[in-house]
């Protein structure tokens, strides 16, 4: 029996006539191809997961499209995250468009950012997240809700969530698989003792999702780079905020108390 196979749909709207959503929702039905999700995902724009048995009913249903009057056709191919996420949230992620893998989000898209880091928690795999961010601006929240909500557990290798943590050593069930390790970079390279920097060297071995708070005092200190990681997110208060670091030294900063 074939497989089901799910396509993403994004078109512009040019004239935004009554009954256009209800024609392509009609043509979509005669050709048995079933709608997942509909959202309208930037000005002007609708986006579409749709899911069908034969490609053949794809093709014919692309060749249509292009002959609607009111509308182009701007995306049609197999879903990606980002994809995805626009359907359910109604915008998509900003990219950097110099680094492809870093992505920018403030602090009132928290729901999109646990949803986007959900789904890169869910897989047991060697991947490696830097996170940056001001103090108190809901990075270390959005980690946990999103470990949450890809059914991970977490551990705090470092953090000043509640009360300054640095540890030395793991228990046996937090070195199983479905762990999310969380290094707060400042911590780990700027307060901690060797031994606790051998367990985060231990920790960066293992096959698991490891996220790393301020990435660039955790680069800055260490042997690691930019390079080693998977992907970088940037968390904001507004879009204008600059995240620097100009405060952090030896001694205590609002860095301490993020």
């Amino acid at each position: 029996m074939e497989e089901k196979k799910e396509w993403y749909l994004e078109y512009e709207i040019h004239q935004n006539r009554p009954g256009l959503l209800g024609d392509i929702s009609s043509l979509l039905g005669m050709l048995s191809i079933n709608i997942i999700t509909i959202n309208g995902v930037e000005d002007r724009r609708r986006g579409m997961l749709i899911r069908s048995k034969h490609d053949d009913q794809i093709t014919r249903f692309r060749a249509i499209l292009d002959t609607i009057e009111n509308i182009t056709v701007r995306k049609f191919r197999e879903p990606r995250l980002r994809d995805r996420l626009a359907v359910m949230h109604g915008r998509y992620i900003e990219r950097d468009a110099d680094d492809k893998k870093t992505f920018r989000f403030v602090r009132d898209e928290l729901g999109l950012l646990v949803d986007f880091m959900a789904e890169l928690f869910k897989k047991d795999r060697h991947y490696l997240v830097g996170i940056r961010g001001m103090p108190r601006v809901g990075k270390t929240e959005s980690l946990v809700a999103a470990s949450v909500c890809a059914n991970k557990r977490w551990s705090f290798i470092s953090s000043t969530l509640l009360r300054q943590t640095v540890r030395n050593q793991l228990a046996d069930d937090e070195l199983e698989e479905g762990h999310i390790y969380i290094i707060d970079g400042i911590v780990s390279m700027m307060r901690a003792s060797e031994k606790h920097r051998m367990l985060v060297d231990e920790i960066m071995r293992l096959p698991a999702v490891k996220v790393v708070e301020h990435p660039d005092i955790f680069v800055r200190e260490s042997s690691y780079t930019l390079d080693d990681f998977d992907c970088m997110i940037e968390l904001r208060n507004d879009e204008k905020e600059e995240i620097t670091y100009e405060v952090v030294e030896s001694g205590f900063s609002s860095f301490d108390i993020s």
